[in-house]
């Protein structure tokens, strides 16, 4: 059965996103080597960090209308696969409200575990860097691929936001995932209490997987608070590592899921 154009033109703007973030990664680290810079370059490349910015903006948007577009565009379809399961279970009010609340609440708890909101009681920031209080500004250089160009935002004397590109592209990778798992790990529970006989276990299986941060957090209690600032950027970039490996497993589950939801014909049980 061939795809409806909505399907097709969300696939080209979800990869066309991405496509755009890898681009926008290479070419901004090629500014990174601090050997080359003088002051007149450091202002060309705050301009460009700038546009940085801007451009991975866009290509989110890109990818949410990409995403909103694919899901429609499977729910009309009215296929029998696995994706088209995925779209309508998740359609539903009460599934996007459970994927709107765990989206917007795992960014936060995101957050705060990978350093992004950082909260720090000891540290007075107007003191310790110089910082007007409110202010913010973008660091363009230097720092390993992904890590440049940062955003810097003191909102109080100890609270503000430490924006790295990488991190906010898994965060709301992540976030997806997460909410995506959730809001089709309970429609199967539910289903499965009203008597299916399916595996209340593999139902919500998609709930357990739905935390990743959560190894680099209770690392945290122990190293981050005990060893200073330079041990939690290492934690920082480790936690960033254990949430890209967990993406293919966030990636799988709702696929493993959808199976269980599935009729003999390939029709959706619920």
């Amino acid at each position: 059965m061939e795809q409806p154009n909505s399907v097709k033109k969300g696939k080209t703007l979800i990869i066309l996103g991405f496509i755009t973030i890898g681009i926008l990664f290479v070419i901004y680290g090629r500014y990174q080597d601090s050997e080359l810079l003088t002051p007149s370059a450091i202002e060309s490349i705050q301009r460009i960090a700038y546009l940085f910015y801007i451009a991975l903006v866009t290509a989110f948007g890109a990818i949410a209308l990409g995403m909103y577009r694919y899901h429609k565009g499977k729910i009309e379809s009215n296929e029998k696969n696995l994706s088209t399961i995925i779209a309508l279970v998740t359609w539903n009010p009460k599934s996007r409200k459970i994927f709107v609340a765990t989206f917007v609440g795992y960014g936060i708890f995101f957050a705060l575990v990978s350093g992004t909101l950082v909260y720090q009681p000891d540290v007075t920031f107007s003191i310790h860097y110089g910082a007007e209080i409110p202010s913010g500004f973008v660091a363009p250089c230097c720092g390993e691929l992904g890590y440049m160009p940062k955003i810097i935002i003191y909102l109080t004397e100890h609270i503000g936001l430490q924006i790295i590109p990488i991190n906010s592209v898994l965060q709301v990778i992540v976030s997806y995932l997460v909410a995506l798992n959730t809001s089709i790990a309970i429609s199967a529970y539910t289903f499965s209490k009203q008597g299916s006989g399916m595996s209340g276990i593999g139902a919500i299986v998609g709930a357990f997987v739905a935390c990743p941060t959560c190894a680099g957090t209770f690392f945290s209690l122990f190293i981050g608070t005990a060893s200073g600032i330079a041990l939690s950027l290492a934690l920082a970039q480790l936690q960033t590592l254990l949430i890209a490996v967990s993406i293919p497993i966030l990636l799988a589950t709702p696929y493993i899921m959808a199976r269980k939801l599935r009729n003999p014909d390939g029709s959706c049980k619920i």
